[in-house]
């Protein structure tokens, strides 16, 4: 019981600890937010891993979580239970929206390469079930190769116009182009995307 006490009264100062360090960081001090990040690091990391099982994608969504949290933490209210539950539900989210924006460019790129990998599973069983996650990681693999060979300006355009689906406009304005020269590069793109996928993503694409 002792002991239960003793805990208690640590988890107390902790907690009010990190009260002060919430209210500076939103008093303007970033390195205070930062050391409340660090307390609860390993275990957002965790939650996004469990998501997005990979390592690197769940560092980059942990230093999002930072980033959009020092964004808004003006918004954050204190009450008194900590600041883990809201970090987490940024990292949750963010993990959530790298997951449907990867399959959602596997979609749509596999579907501009003229392939199809499997949604659902031809057959029954478990044995089913893996042959088609297989199938899905081969394209994505493929597809991520492919763009990985573009041209800078060639992949910004199909990321613009096919991924995001931004208007034409829109896209030849980020560009910095005319609204014609912008189909021209997309035509292009999509051609170049199309020869490297059909390569497994070997052939140099770069060329304008």
């Amino acid at each position: 019981m002792a002991e239960d006490f003793v805990d208690e009264q640590e988890r107390d100062r902790e907690r009010e600890e990190e009260g002060r360090l919430v209210a500076r960081a939103q008093a303007g001090d970033h390195l205070a937010l930062r050391a409340v990040f660090e307390r609860h690091a390993d275990s957002l990391y965790r939650a996004i891993l469990w998501r997005l099982r990979d390592a690197a994608l769940a560092e980059d969504v942990l230093r999002d979580t930072l980033l959009t949290a020092l964004e808004k933490i003006g918004a954050f209210r204190w009450q008194g239970n900590g600041i883990h539950g809201w970090l987490r539900q940024i990292a949750v989210n963010r993990a959530i929206d790298l997951r449907r924006r990867a399959r959602r460019t596997v979609g749509v790129l596999a579907r501009v390469a003229g392939e199809s990998p499997q949604e659902t599973p031809v057959g029954d069983g478990a044995e089913a079930q893996l042959i088609a996650a297989e199938d899905r990681r081969s394209v994505g693999a493929r597809i991520a190769a492919a763009l990985a060979d573009l041209h800078p300006r060639y992949r910004e355009a199909i990321t613009l116009r096919l991924i995001d689906d931004q208007p034409r406009e829109e896209c030849a304005r980020r560009l910095g182009v005319t609204l014609g020269t912008f189909d021209v590069v997309l035509f292009r793109a999509v051609r170049a995307f199309r020869r490297s996928f059909g390569d497994g993503g070997t052939r140099n694409s770069r060329g304008l």
